[in-house]
């Protein structure tokens, strides 16, 4: 992986729609490193929020030299090792575009699960255009889309919009216009 900083390397591959401000992590790191952290090496970065019930997985990358050797599992087993819901946000699939493909497949392989019955979709800060994002999660007790959906709200309130007027001199929209739960859709899934 290139000599970048782990802000630049993940600022590179992630779209600019789904990236908080390197400011923005550094006070999350700094303000709330009990539950917000970085695990960096030459090879990926993941940044993850893990409180005593669940963990959040707000960034992953692993370089591209290293794709396919195992080490995206490595990460996410050290996360499954901590035996509670882990739950990530990623692009809808799109079958024309690769990358969500294989990101799709990768976390479907790892046993994660899609939240059909959660949507999510916020108004970006960077581009003022509404970006709509898929829910996963992984589950060691099989955990309901329901207690996910209230774990996310829960990222969002305190982590996603955390301080957001005084970093981007404007603040995101409440939790209540972003996420949304319908359990006609996780009726139809069981």
């Amino acid at each position: 992986m290139s000599k970048l900083n782990w802000y630049e390397k993940l600022n590179q591959y992630f779209p600019v729609e789904e990236m908080k401000s390197k400011k923005h992590m550094e006070v999350l790191l700094d303000e709330k490193g009990d539950i917000y952290h970085k695990d960096e090496g030459p090879l990926h970065v993941m940044m993850y929020v893990e409180t005593e019930e669940f963990v959040f997985i707000d960034y992953l990358l692993v370089s591209k030299e290293a794709r396919g050797e195992g080490l995206g599992q490595k990460l996410l087993d050290s996360l499954k090792s901590k035996n509670k819901p882990i739950i990530l946000e990623v692009e809808p699939l799109d079958y024309e575009e690769s990358d969500t493909t294989k990101r799709f497949r990768f976390y479907e392989r790892a046993g994660f699960r899609q939240a059909k019955s959660i949507g999510y979709s916020r108004i970006s800060l960077a581009t003022n255009e509404v970006n709509t994002l898929e829910i996963l999660y992984w589950s060691p007790d099989d955990a309901s889309e329901e207690v996910i959906y209230e774990k996310m709200k829960h990222t969002y309130k305190n982590i996603h919009t955390y301080k957001d007027e005084e970093i981007y001199g404007k603040a995101y929209q409440d939790v209540t216009e972003v996420l949304t739960y319908d359990d006609k859709d996780e009726l139809k899934n069981a």
